[in-house]
């Protein structure tokens, strides 16, 4: 007699298996910290190649040994700091007390982007200092200076961290009109979480989006879809059953990705990148891969939840600068 039990055929995966509302990802959770300073960054995926570094993970069983470690490039040009926002917390979320620009409303970078400014009526901070939750600020990528042949920047919000809020306004108000680095906010050795939109693979069936196990060669019809769609009663589909719909093209992160390198364009590849070009700006090599394909924005802030793993600062001797091209 064969098992009464059987198990699921296919695999939910990650839900919610929906389309991102734009190409580049939000960052909508921050570690809690009292340290005053900006926990994100972002920079525009490159690819990938191979390096041979000295384990640098305590504790493990090829530790202070020589290993070959895949790694993912991140070419990171400045972020310019367009203005600045203060936050309140409501019943119903936050709410924007007021906000300072850098620039006016005809500034290029803003129209590039699509940025309409509004005049928020703004109070004395000094007065309603006890109601500031959050303080944001505005920033810029600067795609023109990088390898990807674009010229829009985005434009997005990052959050300064800390107590105190009278010093995350300092901070804020300094950084006002300048640029920041991404070696200002990371270093080497780290570990930070990496957020991107994966890629769009279009309309996919149901074996192809789920695993669903192929039907029996005597089945009727066809082989490629589910048994059945569940009950007669009660009268609906549930959501647990695999249907065919859109595949990729979905907001996905990783927690806990060591940065290897933190580099100045000296990356020049045989044959440049692949689908990329050059980097000519700052970059960071994360070890493993990433979500999402090249030339898309990845955003990255401090890790969320920590690993327990303790890393040595570390130490590359030999950097992969083969051509990608497959030939």
């Amino acid at each position: 007699m064969g098992r009464i039990h059987h198990p699921r055929r296919g695999s939910l995966a990650f839900r919610p298996k929906t389309r991102a509302k734009r190409i580049y990802p939000r960052m909508a959770t921050l570690p809690v910290t009292s340290d005053i300073k900006i926990q994100e960054f972002a920079g525009y995926k490159v690819g990938m190649t191979h390096v041979m570094m000295v384990d640098n993970r305590k504790g493990s069983v090829t530790y202070n040994q020589e290993l070959a470690v895949p790694v993912t490039v991140i070419e990171c040009p400045k972020l310019k700091v367009l203005g600045m926002r203060t936050y309140s917390k409501e019943h119903y979320g936050i709410k924007v007390i007021s906000e300072s620009w850098t620039v006016d409303k005809d500034a290029e970078d803003l129209k590039r982007a699509g940025v309409h400014v509004v005049n928020v009526k703004s109070k004395d901070l000094k007065n309603d200092i006890d109601t500031i939750a959050e303080v944001r600020l505005m920033v810029s990528t600067r795609p023109t200076e990088t390898g990807v042949s674009k010229k829009t920047p985005e434009v997005f919000e990052v959050t300064v961290s800390g107590n105190d809020v009278n010093e995350k306004l300092k901070l804020a108000e300094d950084k006002l009109g300048k640029y920041i680095n991404v070696s200002e906010i990371f270093k080497p050795g780290e570990v930070i979480d990496v957020r991107g939109v994966t890629k769009g693979k279009g309309f996919s069936g149901q074996v192809k989006r789920y695993g669903v196990k192929l039907l029996a060669k005597k089945s009727e019809k066809v082989k490629r879809k589910p048994g059945n769609l569940g009950p007669f009663h009660p009268h609906t589909t549930s959501w647990t059953v695999a249907q065919a719909g859109n595949l990729g093209f979905n907001n996905r992160t990783e927690l806990n990705k060591m940065i290897v390198k933190i580099g100045t364009g000296d990356l020049k590849i045989k044959g440049g990148w692949l689908n990329y070009g050059l980097v000519k700006s700052d970059y960071i090599m994360l070890k493993g891969s990433i979500p999402g394909p090249c030339k898309r924005l990845i955003r990255f802030r401090a890790p969320i939840r920590p690993t327990k793993y303790k890393y040595d600062e570390p130490q590359i001797n030999y950097v992969s600068l083969e051509s990608k091209q497959g030939v």
